[in-house]
């Protein structure tokens, strides 16, 4: 069976941490820095078979050198020579093979132009998606337009609902706080928000979410219900799907 740990890394970013039973090998996904990855490992006598990376900004991946040097994983993310490391470099349909379990490789750009996530079904389906996805949000578009990021987050959404949603941040309880006001009618939201706000105190993730919940509390994959249209409508267009969620994503901007 494959488990997911979080190591908790810089302010709020998390390195998602891959072990296939009790083997000692393992996978992390996204090093924004090296020494957490390193401790556990040493503490726990793991070895580091591989690295997957979703997109090239420092925050996932400046930990990469340390690590290369120290365990020679493979590693395994966009096709930009710009991330330096990658020895296989993966987009758009195709498949590896990690902790004895296949992954697609979906182009998920929005967020910046080379992000990609990595997918892997199976009980359950199990979805890394870096900073393309939140629990309750979404990512900037510091690279990729409105309708990339539109375009990735209804691929996404399409994935079973019993996905388990392994994102590369800790932003619920930011996310949850716009989102009641982005789709105020909501109670699952308010409920959500009341939930992760006794997460946070006790200082727990509120990571991992499902595609399930986040259908259900999530304004960004719910740009076609009436009550986040109404409220969007206060801040801008919403004339459609993508007016809409240009429309949430500017407001959260500067919320």
């Amino acid at each position: 069976m494959l488990s997911v740990t979080p190591i908790p890394a810089l302010s709020d970013n998390y390195i998602w941490l891959l072990r296939q039973d009790a083997s000692p090998s393992v996978c992390v996904v996204d090093p924004g820095e090296a020494a957490p990855v390193i401790e556990l490992l040493e503490r726990e006598s793991l070895t580091l078979e591989a690295v997957l990376i979703t997109h090239h900004h420092p925050d996932h991946t400046d930990g990469l050198d340390q690590l290369i040097k120290r365990y020679s994983p493979r590693v395994i993310g966009p096709d930009n020579p710009s991330i330096k490391g990658i020895s296989e470099p993966v987009g758009e349909g195709d498949e590896i093979r990690v902790m004895g379990r296949l992954f697609d490789v979906m182009a998920t750009p929005g967020h910046t132009l080379d992000h990609i996530s990595f997918f892997t079904a199976g009980i359950p389906p199990l979805l890394f998606c870096g900073d393309t996805l939140f629990c309750a949000g979404c990512g900037r578009l510091f690279e990729g337009t409105p309708e990339q990021m539109h375009a990735s987050l209804k691929r996404l959404a399409a994935l079973p609902e019993d996905t388990l949603v392994f994102a590369g941040h800790e932003y619920t309880q930011a996310n949850l706080r716009f989102a009641r006001e982005a789709d105020p009618e909501n109670e699952e939201v308010k409920h959500a928000l009341q939930e992760c706000e006794k997460a946070r105190a006790l200082e727990r993730p509120t990571l991992p979410s499902t595609i399930g919940r986040e259908l259900n509390i999530n304004p960004y994959l719910r740009v076609s219900t009436s009550s986040v249209r109404q409220a969007a409508s206060n801040e801008g267009s919403a004339d459609d799907d993508l007016a809409t969620f240009t429309t949430l994503r500017e407001w959260k901007n500067r919320f």
